[in-house]
């Protein structure tokens, strides 16, 4: 297996996490590159379904070393609740993950001011688990990263400046109450001595890794729309959920990255805020939502479901440098009579063939469908792309007509066995 990226390819909940579990079986590192525990990786595994926020999704297979590298935010509270919950289920971390000593902490004022700024100043769809705050720190430079954690002269200098600062914006402009420096000093220094011993120089590690042959697979959390730069802005994440960011997000170079793989949905979600060219109307919602289990893995928001968007996916393609796809949830749409894709949108007399910056198209657009035949058939029991629905291969293959990119997997179900290569049955 070459060194590869995969990530979403559309506003996230694509299905990544499955994916990534079933090309970790032949890597040798899995490293998590940006996000933090505002993300939601789900693999079923024999019926026993994981979530997981933090630690990557190559966790669930026996002697892969999982790396969450420096351009991941992390809560170190919610890092430990992961590990104790992975652990009950008999999954030892333990040797196996690494923790980059330059990712950014977050801290309580930082999900403090991600809840109050949600509030105040429009609603972007935050899951108010400090992540943007986080970012902001670290952009400014006065974020606290790993190794000033374990740092403890370093530690106390830079959280009395930051609490200095913090509390008082909470205090002139929220009008809320104020942080105590010792009851977060004492929480962190707890907290420093638990994940200690999995902090590291994680970057090197890889680079040597890559020089001895070994294959890392980069896993992408969140979706290309929702990156910061080349996302529906300002309603994104606060990272590069690009393929750019795996580089920034590790430390390795971009020669060093072989192949970028998109997942994609057979049709649309997104959660929180912002425009949805294609969304579905409430009858069809309600019925897509409740088939595809379409609420977050990480907050239970229901997800806003529409038509297959092909201009979000081709804009997706082009900017990750793209070379293969992987579509999951074909399966929710076995019952529908016609099937549409989005292949243009038309605003105040103009025709967009391409994703456009400007919001206010994007909320306005009317989007140009083509309709294509269902195939109104179970699709959950096959096994092999040749045994699909006549009418699924065809929406397959003019998915793939449109976004010149091969369709490699397939998914027909929530578990690991549920897939399948496009040309013939994998061995997974």
């Amino acid at each position: 297996m070459p060194n590869t990226v995969i990530l979403g390819a559309q506003w996230g909940d694509e299905g990544k996490g499955k994916v990534i579990d079933i090309y970790a079986a032949k890597a040798d590192y899995i490293v998590r590159y940006q996000g933090g525990n505002n993300a939601g990786h789900t693999v079923v595994i024999g019926g026993e379904e994981f979530i997981l926020h933090l630690i990557p999704s190559g966790i669930l297979h026996k002697g892969k070393i999982c790396i969450i590298g420096n351009g991941v935010v992390v809560d170190p509270k919610a890092l430990l609740e992961e590990i104790e919950t992975i652990s009950k289920k008999g999954i030892s971390v333990d040797g196996r993950l690494l923790i980059s000593d330059q990712a950014h902490v977050i801290f309580p004022y930082h999900r403090k001011l991600d809840e109050l700024k949600e509030g105040k100043h429009g609603k972007i769809g935050t899951t108010k688990r400090g992540i943007g705050p986080c970012y902001a720190d670290k952009v400014a430079r006065s974020g606290i990263r790993m190794a000033d954690l374990l740092d403890d002269k370093v530690f106390r200098i830079k959280l009395k400046d930051n609490l200095d600062e913090k509390n008082e914006i909470l205090s002139k402009i929220y009008d809320a109450p104020a942080f105590s420096f010792d009851a977060i000093y004492a929480e962190y220094t707890a907290y420093a001595s638990k994940i200690r011993k999995y902090i590291t120089d994680t970057g090197h590690i890889l680079n040597e890794a890559i020089k001895k042959r070994k294959n890392v697979m980069f896993e992408g959390a969140q979706g290309t729309l929702l990156d910061v730069d080349h996302g529906t802005y300002p309603f994104v994440t606060s990272s590069n959920a690009t393929a750019g960011g795996a580089c920034t997000g590790t430390g390795v170079g971009p020669n060093k990255i072989d192949k970028v793989i998109g997942v994609v949905k057979a049709y649309t979600t997104r959660v929180g805020e912002g425009p949805f060219p294609t969304e579905f109307g409430p009858d069809l919602m309600d019925r897509i939502r409740k088939k595809g289990k379409e609420f977050g893995a990480t907050t239970g928001r229901p997800r806003r479901c529409g038509w297959f968007d092909s201009l979000v996916v081709k804009h997706s393609v082009e900017v990750n440098g793209m070379d293969e796809v992987v579509v999951t949830k074909l399966d929710v749409l076995d019952d529908l009579e016609s099937i549409k894709i989005c292949t243009a949108y038309k605003f105040e007399g103009r025709t967009y063939d391409r994703f456009p910056a400007n919001l206010r198209a994007m909320e306005g657009c009317q989007p140009v469908y083509e309709e294509l035949p269902g195939w109104k058939s179970d699709t959950t029991q096959v096994t092999s792309y040749i045994k699909l629905p006549a009418n699924a291969k065809r929406y397959l293959n003019r998915i793939q007509k449109i976004l010149d990119k091969k369709i490699v997997l397939i998914s027909v179900g929530c578990d690991r066995k549920q897939t399948f290569a496009r040309t013939q049955p994998a061995k997974l």
